[in-house]
């Protein structure tokens, strides 16, 4: 039986734990405390650890749990000697009785990979910092261009893939969205559902890529009302590159 569940992890990260009857595996694990607590109080078997991307808060957890555990670290090319199962676009692996695909989303670092298990009644991706509910990651070592083409290869996934992202920053993300849209009455009744999931101590997270279809003005980039609000607010666009490109730039500045 599949369990994904979040271990929060500084002011807003999401390390995630996933199991089966055969194991668990942990996701970006920025921080080794939480991690070994829980394995220690609920024999926890952990098998493996996925990285994303080389930021040290995804990874600063790292050196720490494999003092305790050894096991197999799988992510992309860089500089962290702790990753022993160097993956890219196209590798699959298969780890506690699940089959995980690789795909290459450069951008927010030119390293950021995402794995995808698509072997499930309902698939799944862990996208690390480059989709996010509502919004995008920043742009830091790579180029908007690749940012978008990043999303528009999440954005060929089934529709009810989960979206398991590295944040919570639904919350600041929808707000932009209204500001993008506001006359989406949908996007802010969802933003007041996700005020109220965080007051009660739920996470916003996941979401599916048929959501973010509707909230997300990253994934629609192509629709009708944000060219005609870029164009109002930026000048005249020609492409959906630049409309995302802009839409960053504003959030950016947000």
């Amino acid at each position: 039986m599949l369990s994904i569940k979040p271990i929060k992890a500084f002011s807003d990260n999401y390390i995630w734990l996933v199991s089966t009857n055969e194991g668990s595996i942990v996701v970006d694990p920025g921080e080794a405390d939480q991690v070994l607590n829980l394995c220690e109080s609920n024999d926890i078997d952990l098998k493996g650890i996925l990285i994303t991307h080389h930021h040290y808060d995804h990874t600063n957890g790292l050196d720490e749990i494999l003092k305790h555990k050894k096991v197999e670290v799988y992510g992309p090319k860089n500089n962290i000697s702790l990753i022993n199962k160097r993956v890219r676009e196209g590798d699959e692996f298969n780890i506690i009785g699940l089959k995980f695909k690789v795909i290459e989303v450069p951008a927010h670092t030119l390293d950021h990979i995402a794995f995808i298990c698509e072997d499930e009644t309902i698939p799944f991706i862990f996208c690390g910092d480059t989709l996010f509910s509502g919004g995008c990651g920043r742009v830091f070592e790579g180029s908007f261009e690749q940012m978008f083409l990043a999303l528009q290869k999440i954005k060929k996934l089934p529709s009810n893939t989960k979206i398991f992202c590295g944040h919570e920053y639904t919350t600041s993300n929808l707000e932009f969205a209204c500001e993008v849209e506001p006359t989406n009455e949908y996007i802010k009744e969802y933003l007041q559902e996700i005020k109220e999931k965080l007051i009660s101590g739920e996470p916003s997270l996941p979401s599916s890529l048929e959501k973010e279809y509707k909230i997300n003005p990253f994934l629609r980039c192509d629709n009708e009302f944000i060219i005609d609000r870029i164009n109002d607010k930026f000048g005249e666009t020609n492409s959906e590159i630049e409309i995302f490109t802009a839409l960053r730039k504003w959030k950016d500045s947000f």
